[in-house]
């Protein structure tokens, strides 16, 4: 008798687990739409508060872009691992070429470049305003420079003891490091990536209180309904579902507000960069925010919203008698 009970039981109960879940689904679909035609049944409001919480979340995008393209430009103007060799005047172009092979035996260098004199006063007859005093020249004053160019896995400490162990060495006048304003502007990046990720935290806060006040006055505005729901016996929950769906619409389409801004800027900025690359001889890059950035940003968006009206829609349906 037990067990024929037990058999009819086992039916019944995995009806009623499916059609438990197709209501809580059915349910889901519906807050969904509900909280959507909710929100552009009042489109001030909801354009108000998407345009607060977009430009707050595009601020850290154009700081990054900035800061991305300062990188890029620092790049394109000198690199950190070239250190200049200036030889001794009366060193010939055999002993030059000497010094260059012994420094490429050496395993914390990538490559040498040996620079004629005649390469170098070529180089200054391009750069504005030396043409003529070159032209006034009797004989070629510069010595031969190598361009040494060390392993890109060096930290700065070795370069800095590479560089004095070139110093030392016999026939070398004088050695450049064309690295030590790029490692100051490095640092300077370094810092304001910091900054830009502190400044994303604290508006993603504040986005997230924005969705949550929202949220909080809605729910204020239909107190004597949420009484009605939960005197006839719905759950918080089931209450909840709505308000969670509406924060998530906002932040999702702050989101996007977000990325369309930045790629607004991106655009402004495309000519003038331009402009200055041509200045440079074409020899500077503007480079985009990336894909995966402007994927994200939304979805964040959407969690830090749908976070909001979870934390506050909680607090408030708890408050309720």
């Amino acid at each position: 008798m037990n067990e024929a009970v037990r058999e009819n039981r086992k039916p019944v109960t995995a009806r009623a687990r499916a059609g438990g879940f197709n209501a809580w689904r059915e349910h889901h679909g519906w807050s969904m739409a509900a909280s959507f035609r909710r929100l552009a049944s009042r489109p001030l409001g909801t354009a108000l508060t998407v345009a607060v919480m977009g430009f707050a979340m595009s601020l850290p995008l154009a700081f990054f872009l900035l800061l991305a393209n300062v990188q890029r430009i620092g790049d394109s103007l000198g690199k950190a691992d070239t250190i200049s060799v200036f030889l001794k005047g009366t060193l010939a172009a055999p002993n030059a070429q000497q010094l260059a092979d012994i420094l490429r035996e050496r395993r914390d260098i990538g490559a040498v470049e040996v620079v004629t004199p005649k390469e170098g006063l070529d180089e200054m007859a391009r750069a504005q305003g030396f043409a003529g005093a070159i032209a006034d020249l009797d004989n070629n004053p510069l010595p031969f420079v190598l361009k040494v160019h060390p392993k890109p896995d060096l930290t700065a400490d070795q370069v800095g003891k590479m560089v004095q162990e070139l110093r030392d060495m016999g026939g070398v006048d004088m050695v450049q490091d064309n690295g030590g304003w790029r490692a100051r502007l490095d640092a300077l990046v370094g810092v304001g990536t910091r900054a830009v990720t502190v400044l994303a935290v604290l508006l993603g806060i504040a986005a997230l209180l924005v969705v949550g006040n929202t949220i909080r006055v809605d729910i204020q505005g239909r107190a004597a309904e949420i009484g009605v729901l939960l005197l006839i016996g719905a759950s918080r929950p089931f209450i909840r579902r709505p308000y969670l769906y509406a924060g998530l619409w906002y932040g999702l389409f702050a989101g996007i507000l977000a990325v369309v801004l930045a790629l607004g800027l991106q655009a402004a900025l495309a000519g003038p960069v331009a402009r200055l690359a041509d200045a440079y001889g074409g020899s500077m890059d503007f480079g985009g925010l990336p894909a995966w950035l402007l994927l994200a940003v939304p979805l964040l968006s959407a969690f830090l919203g749908w976070l909001g009206a979870r934390l506050v829609s909680a607090r408030q349906l708890r408050k309720a008698p």
